[in-house]
């Protein structure tokens, strides 16, 4: 029976979904490593896990599409008007509804800056929309004069501050040029997944002035709710409305807007406040401890909750942590990031041990060199 339907399968699938390659997310890199004894630091998850009450009363009904508990506290935690902020599933959401709604399958084409986040490529591919790349400079600070020449052949410009893999956080003036450029012809996305860790450089504060931008923002770092699954766009008003046209009609499960305003609550954002310092001093403790290995070069910046460096023996690094437990992520296909890998900041515990299989792995390596 396998034959037939596999058949019928090839002869319905959409061509561009037959050549489509999933994101490899790092559950799916590392689907059959779930067990107790993993660290986990190959996902920009927090180490944290915080405690929540769930009230199952409503649980026979449909949850609401935007939660007004969840709107209104995200917006005053962002300083905007609720009727500018929509609530998703993740922040990935966020990104297959402004292409949806902004970009026509088999016509238009975004724009993304790589070395960057993957699914802006992901979800455009899905869509039937086409991909323009204007690659960062060595530095990875934006290419504003490739950027420009996409000018009338994009709908949509994905820029990440900070930027995952690297780190970076993008030079507003640098940002606001593009802005400018495109405000008669694009709307410039930017995402703010990690800008808890840099908080100074959010453009949430501009939307009044500024109608071509849209602003990404999730509960999946900072705020320790990854598994949550929710996230926002932040936008004027028109933009907002345009994607309630094709947001699903009931995105947000009940329990997921309940711990979501929990989350934002005042108890909850001191949590927040707190556990950002923790990871903040961790980092500077982790990049430290890793320039001290003479194999080992910091790339990029951190002013998000991960560091990203290189060394000539990534694979084996690599190879060496998992077999020990501990779960990174190889960067090296990404342009410009040969033999990098990215650390997940983790407890105090998680660090100290992966700093431990490092150092023994470098001596090993020495070891085995002078033998």
């Amino acid at each position: 029976m396998a034959e037939p339907v596999n058949n019928l399968i090839d002869l319905l699938l959409n061509d561009n979904i037959k050549a489509l390659k999933p994101y490899e997310s790092a559950r799916r890199l590392f689907s059959g490593a779930g067990n107790k004894q993993q660290v986990w630091l190959n996902a920009n998850e927090s180490p944290f896990a915080n405690d929540f009450t769930i009230d199952a009363e409503r649980f026979n009904r449909y949850p609401d599409c935007q939660p007004p508990a969840v709107i209104d506290a995200y917006a005053a935690y962002a300083g905007i008007q609720p009727d500018q902020l929509l609530v998703s599933r993740g922040a990935d959401e966020g990104i297959e509804l402004l292409i949806r709604a902004f970009c026509t399958p088999g016509k238009d084409s975004v724009l993304i800056c790589p070395p960057t986040y993957g699914m802006y490529a992901i979800s455009a591919e899905t869509c039937d929309v086409g991909i323009e790349r204007a690659a960062l400079n060595d530095d990875f600070s934006l290419n504003v004069d490739a950027i420009k020449a996409f000018k009338g052949k994009v709908n949509l410009v994905f820029i990440c501050s900070p930027n995952n893999p690297t780190g970076t956080s993008v030079d507003k003036n640098q940002l606001l040029e593009v802005i400018e450029h495109f405000a008669d012809s694009a709307i410039v996305v930017i995402d703010e997944a990690y800008i808890e860790f840099d908080k100074d450089n959010s453009w949430a504060a501009e939307l009044t002035h500024y109608p071509n931008i849209a602003i990404l923002r999730t509960l999946s770092k900072a705020f320790a709710l990854a598994g949550l699954r929710c996230g926002f766009t932040l936008a004027q008003a028109p933009v907002i409305q345009a994607l309630m046209k094709v947001i699903a009609p009931y995105p947000i499960p009940e329990p997921v807007a309940q711990i979501a305003a929990q989350a934002l609550s005042s108890k909850g954002l001191v949590t927040l406040e707190q556990q950002v310092a923790v990871i903040n001093q961790e980092k500077a403790l982790l990049k430290s401890a890793l320039a001290k290995f003479a194999d080992v070069e910091l790339v990029g910046d951190d002013k998000a909750n991960f560091i990203l460096f290189r060394t000539p023996q990534k694979s084996a690094l690599m190879n060496h942590l998992v077999a020990s437990g501990i779960l990174i992520r190889d960067q090296s296909k990404q342009v410009n990031l040969d033999n990098c890998l990215r650390i997940t900041v983790g407890n105090p515990e998680q660090n100290k041990q992966l700093l431990s299989e490092i150092s023994r792995f470098f001596t090993l390596q020495t070891s085995t060199q002078e033998a």
